[in-house]
């Protein structure tokens, strides 16, 4: 981005278009780079200059400090000077203030007093003075990662960020809207999406609609451009502010490219509160699949894109999930009317009680959890699990009621896993040719052979080699069902007991 100052846009027919530079611009960028690389180890008042005489040949002396702004960013300028400026100056002044200095010949011998006391020369302090000024700085470096072409495209891209500043509304078409969702709700942006003949289209409200027009809220409309423009194909229209006259702009991928891209999307969350949910309900061990930012869903003649959706692991089954925090009555009411125009898909909304919305949103056919700081697991896996008791209860319906698999030994987990249902859906079956000890079907001829190996007396990791070869590892509900229990010697083992 670069300053308001440097901004060069045309208004030709009440419009506002960047002016943007060409290839024609490339050898202007070229000279700048030279000028920059031919300063290293001099002073920036030297760099200065050489840019001023540059500008007053330039046909636009606004176009020459863009580029060189955007270098100098790339540039390291240090202090050098044999003594601490700071110090010098302390030194320095220490002594005129106690000798008074009106003449030259003063000033020298105050300058040589004060060299005495820091241990150097007249000549070297006075080198020290006022080093740390901008001017008196050195460019000691110039890592530079543009060639001339690139440093243009750079240029544009900048460019058409600061003209967004004022921009109080951009709409963007593109080919991966939910990136552009992404980086929208990451940078914390008011939004929308409509659907219209042309596509989706996402419509970020500025500030002027709830907020006064700040700087910081405009560079959020800048940084967004840039993910915007790492799409392969989109424009953006935006509605400006020109000092109280309201433009519009327009853009395309024609226009702005991004060199080096860093899309700001890569952060998964735009609230600690989504953070705190997913970070806790993903430690749980359950039978959905949390899933961030999922497909967008038609809402009348808008799109909405849920904060999350849960998979259920056993089935073709989806919820959707939007966690509501406290904004303005505007926004929760055009939310309520989002909400009322989904179409018909399953949807859990987790709502700030301080919005007290919880009744609009349960007439709108979708169950509301109400949350206050952080949303409670609880209240979200109760509302699941009224998902997984229909789930489970088709999935049963699918089955026999006599189960009887070829294994010896096998846990229910894995003989769901096997028929593409839940546990639960096994709840009622019958398994004729096996016993279920704990949550494990063993055949009856296995137990007996275990029977024979384990005896009262035996350490409890002998009998525990004995179930790990016949597949087993819930010892505790093998070794009951056996007639058996374990006498713990402290923490070093056990020895097997009769009941």
């Amino acid at each position: 981005m670069l300053t308001k100052d440097l901004l060069r846009v045309s208004r030709v027919g009440g419009g506002y278009q960047p002016r943007f530079a060409d290839v024609d611009d490339e050898a202007l960028a070229a000279r700048v780079i030279g000028v920059y690389q031919g300063h290293v180890g001099q002073p920036r008042a030297a760099l200065s200059d050489a840019l001023a005489d540059l500008e007053r040949e330039a046909a636009d002396f606004k176009l020459v400090r863009g580029i060189a702004k955007l270098l100098e960013r790339e540039g390291t300028f240090e202090t050098r000077a044999p003594v601490t400026p700071e110090r010098a100056r302390e030194a320095a002044f220490g002594v005129a203030a106690t000798v008074g200095v009106v003449s030259a010949d003063e000033r020298n011998q105050a300058l040589s007093a004060a060299a005495d006391r820091l241990d150097c020369t007249p000549a070297e302090l006075e080198q020290s003075l006022y080093a740390d000024r901008d001017c008196e700085q050195i460019l000691t470096d110039l890592s530079a990662r543009w060639e001339p072409a690139d440093l243009v495209a750079q240029y544009n891209l900048s460019l058409a960020q600061t003209a967004l500043f004022n921009a109080t509304e951009v709409r963007v078409r593109s080919s991966d809207p939910k990136t552009v969702v992404s980086a929208v709700k990451r940078l914390r942006l008011m939004y929308e999406i409509r659907r219209t003949d042309e596509g989706r289209e996402v419509v970020v409200t500025g500030p002027d609609a709830l907020f006064r027009a700040t700087r910081r809220y405009g560079t959020r409309f800048a940084r967004l451009l840039r993910t915007v423009a790492g799409s392969a194909e989109w424009t953006l229209a935006a509605t400006v502010d020109d000092r109280g006259t309201e433009r519009e702009m327009s853009l395309t991928d024609a226009d702005v490219s991004v060199p080096d891209t860093e899309p700001v999307t890569e952060m998964t969350f735009d609230s600690g509160v989504e953070a705190d949910f997913a970070t806790r309900f993903q430690s749980l061990d359950l039978d959905w699949e949390l899933v961030r930012e999922p497909e967008p869903l038609a809402a009348g003649a808008h799109v909405v894109i849920p904060d999350f959706a849960f998979d259920y692991r056993h089935a073709d089954f989806r919820v959707f999930f939007e966690i509501m925090g406290f904004w303005t009555p505007e926004y929760v009411e055009k939310k309520l009317d989002r909400l009322a125009d989904l179409e018909a898909v399953e949807m859990l909304v987790a709502v700030d009680e301080s919005l007290g919305v919880g009744e609009a949103i349960e007439a709108r056919d979708h169950r509301a959890i109400p949350y206050s700081g952080t949303v409670r697991l609880k209240e979200v896996r109760a509302a699941l699990r009224r998902y997984e008791d229909d789930l489970a209860a088709d999935a049963a319906a699918t089955l026999p009621d006599e189960l009887d698999p070829d294994d010896d030994v096998i846990t229910l987990a894995e003989l769901a896993d096997r028929h593409g249902v839940s546990e639960s859906a096994l709840e009622g079956k019958s398994f004729p040719g096996h016993e279920l000890v704990g949550r494990t079907l063993v055949r009856p001829a296995v137990l007996k052979g275990m029977a024979d190996e384990i005896e009262a007396g035996i350490a409890l990791s002998e009998a525990e080699t004995v179930l790990d070869e016949y597949g087993l590892d819930d010892a505790s509900a093998v070794l009951s069902r056996l007639g058996y229990r374990v006498e713990w010697e402290g923490l070093g083992g056990g020895t097997i007991r009769e009941k």
